[in-house]
């Protein structure tokens, strides 16, 4: 058994390795561009090329990718072996500064939704520094990873990186300003922090392979809802089955060995249902890490004869899954500027922050709501377990008292900064031992950081933590412009500029009961959106006021963002479209045929019952109530074929995807319940697919 230190990181190529491995001024160069997010010194640039090569081919690598995230979904990569022509005509092996600082793979099979022409073939990715180069293993060999933004021949952003990565560039522009406007002269750039916790289900593979909606939608399209369900077991917390254990060690051997520093593990509230979470890392970091801890959780469970499923909600019935991103900001002294202090100018910063967010929230969530817009977070998004639709923050008591005492005080004295100073040191023990904590409102402080619970689990949070970003640079923005004209006492500036945006600010803010009717016409009253699914949130995103901000934060531009609205769309219209034919098939291929055999055995037994003198009106009934179910799934399949086929003379992408929402929610729906009547009732043996509790009784 190896020890977690000896194989953590042993992947990647991480500081001590730069440190060891490049000479003195290419450490330092390099260490400077990642401190600084600016593109690195082409002078040093071969040297570091040659040192990751000669790591990388030490430790069996013998091809190299710029890997990204595009657009659509997920990572891509290309594969480049690193054998190579020198002078002489002779095979060597080699990376060059070009080839690790940029590759020019072909982008068109790549979707971008009009920003340039399929012919326009050309796309550029560039090697990203700040997230660390690093290995995947094969069976027999190994490649070199190298994280990587994704552009068109002409700038255009084609990836989720790019705009994350500008984001933080926002944030921390404004951040330093602000900072030395408050008299800190230590902070040179402001640090993100990120904690991603993940939730996935894990079942047999056999049992997966005998549901076609499983294979081809990721979820259950039907299935019965057990009582032996998380409404029965205590799950939460539950001992881990030997079996889970084994995956889980094997899973974590791998995390420790690609540097993911996971940290907890175990069994969440539904049957089948786990999470994982990793200590806090920098941001871009924390993204690049959840991307590949989701791609080693399908490679290991398979392993083991499972499949990892990250769909938002799999099974009806039970608790979906969904990433909890926290999230917090300090600059490099390695201060949280979110953790109370014994500072009363790092106190303000905390409670300018939260304000900051606020006004983001009050004014452009939507922006959160559409960065997570997907199908099947439509399918979890304010059910029972999961935030409202509405984007909204939950602070406390505690936290909402202190506002409102610096909302209704005139003057701020010296010795009443120092008060509340001293009121907010108190926040830690006081959110931990408060009841008042809500789980499922949209973003909660949490002590030391946001927690923002709307994100999909099978998302790249990318782009939620893009806005989120953008959110709180839109707050600071509105701070620094206040600030900066002010006169006196830095920290009495900020509680009057609190003061000012506060009413404004507390639009967002909610703290009761999100599912309440009284909630959401509150909320409609104080102008913040309730949208209800994915088209109409990526169709609000593109509003004047949604472009004008993301383009003077240099994000995306009108162009960018309309292309990704599309390209969601698109998405969502494939997600839709495929369980829809799905259903049909299962209804029509699986269902109907069980059903007749079920009606056979039936009639057999009542042929067999009259013979014998007896008249069984039960039995006759049985075989009606199959027949008539028999028909109304015969019906409900061809209206759904039609109404499919009217969407394909609709060019309007918007249409159609509304089109596809009213058919999910109405006629699926209705084939749903037609279809989980009869497994209800239908002879065991004779059911084909896996039930619910067969799967969540496997492991």
């Amino acid at each position: 058994m190896q020890k977690t230190m000896d194989i953590f990181g042993q992947l990647v190529f991480n500081q001590s390795l730069m440190k060891t491995r490049l000479s003195k001024k290419a450490y330092e160069v390099l260490m400077e561009t990642i401190s600084k997010n600016t593109s690195l010194d082409k002078d040093i640039a071969g040297e570091i090329a040659h040192s990751i090569k000669e790591w990388a081919i030490e430790n069996g690598a013998t091809h190299f990718t710029h890997w990204f995230q595009p657009l659509q979904e997920g990572t891509a990569e290309k594969h480049t072996a690193f054998i190579s022509y020198n002078d002489e005509g002779e095979l060597i092996e080699r990376l060059s500064a070009e080839q690790l600082i940029q590759s020019k793979p072909e982008a068109s099979p790549f979707q971008s939704s009009g920003i340039r022409s399929t012919f326009e073939a050309r796309g550029y990715t560039t090697w990203d520094p700040t997230s660390p180069v690093f290995l995947i293993e094969g069976k027999n060999t190994k490649t070199l990873i190298i994280p990587s933004i994704f552009l068109s021949w002409t700038g255009e952003i084609l990836d989720q990186k790019t705009t994350l990565l500008k984001s933080i560039k926002s944030l921390n522009d404004v951040g330093i300003k602000i900072q030395k406007l408050l008299g800190n002269r230590s902070a040179k750039r402001i640090k993100l922090w990120l904690g991603i916790e993940q939730e996935y289900f894990l079942i047999p593979k056999t049992l997966f392979e005998s549901r076609p909606d499983l294979k081809n939608c990721n979820r259950t399209l039907f299935g019965v809802t057990t009582s032996n369900s998380q409404h029965v077991k205590n799950l939460y917390f539950g001992t881990i089955t030997d079996k889970i254990l084994n995956f889980l060690e094997d899973f974590d051997h791998e995390l420790f060995k690609n540097g993911i520093p996971a940290k907890t593990r175990h069994n969440e509230v539904s049957p089948n249902q786990f999470e994982i979470a990793p200590l806090y890392e920098e941001l871009n970091l924390a993204v690049d890490h959840n991307l590949q801890l989701m791609n080693l959780l399908k490679k290991v469970a398979d392993k083991h004869d499972l499949v990892a499923i990250l769909h938002e909600k799999p099974f009806k019935g039970v608790n979906g899954s969904s990433k909890h991103l926290n999230w917090s900001i300090g600059d490099n002294t390695g201060v949280n500027y979110l953790e109370p202090s014994a500072s009363p100018l790092r106190n303000v910063t905390l409670l300018m922050t939260i304000v900051s967010l606020m006004l983001g929230v009050s004014k452009y969530g939507t922006l959160l709501r559409a960065a997570v817009a997907e199908a099947g977070n439509d399918d979890r998004l304010g059910s029972s377990e999961a935030p409202p639709k509405i984007i909204s923050i939950f602070l406390g008591d505690y936290l909402t008292s202190i506002l409102d005492r610096i909302n209704t005080n005139k003057k701020f004295s010296e010795k009443l900064l120092n008060q509340i100073s001293l009121e907010i040191r108190q926040l830690p023990s006081i959110i931990k031992d408060s009841s008042d904590i809500n789980r499922i409102s949209p973003i909660a402080f949490t002590g030391d950081k946001f927690e923002f619970r709307v994100s999909g689990s099978s998302q790249n949070c990318s782009e939620a933590i893009t806005m989120f970003n953008v959110l709180i640079a839109y707050g600071y923005n509105r701070f620094y412009e206040k600030l900066v004209d002010m006169k006196g006492e830095p920290k009495a500036n900020v509680l009057a500029a609190i003061k000012e945006f506060l009413e404004e600010a507390k639009k967002a803010q909610f703290e009761g009961n999100y599912y309440s009717k009284e909630w959401q016409i509150e909320a409609k009253k104080r102008g913040l959106d309730n949208i209800e699914n994915t088209p109409s949130a990526l169709t609000e995103m593109c509003k004047p006021k949604y472009i004008a901000l993301l383009s003077e934060m240099d994000i995306l531009n009108e162009q960018e963002l309309i292309a990704r609205r599309n390209i969601k769309l698109k998405k969502y219209i494939r997600t839709r479209q495929t369980e829809a034919s799905t259903a049909c098939y299962i209804a029509k291929s699986i269902v109907q045929p069980a059903i007749l055999k079920h009606i056979t055995m039936l009639g057999q037994a009542y042929s067999a019952i009259i013979s014998a003198g007896v008249n069984s009106k039960s039995i006759k009934k049985d075989i009606e109530e199959l027949e008539t179910l028999y028909t109304q799934i015969s019906n409900m399949i061809d209206t759904i074929i039609k109404r499919a086929d009217l969407k394909t003379e609709m060019t309007d992408i918007i249409q159609i995807a509304n089109e596809y929402t009213d058919l999910k929610q109405n006629e699926v729906n209705v084939l749903r319940s037609y279809v989980d009547t009869v497994e209800s009732i239908i002879d065991k043996s004779l059911w084909p697919m896996a039930t619910y509790q067969e799967i969540f009784n496997s492991i």
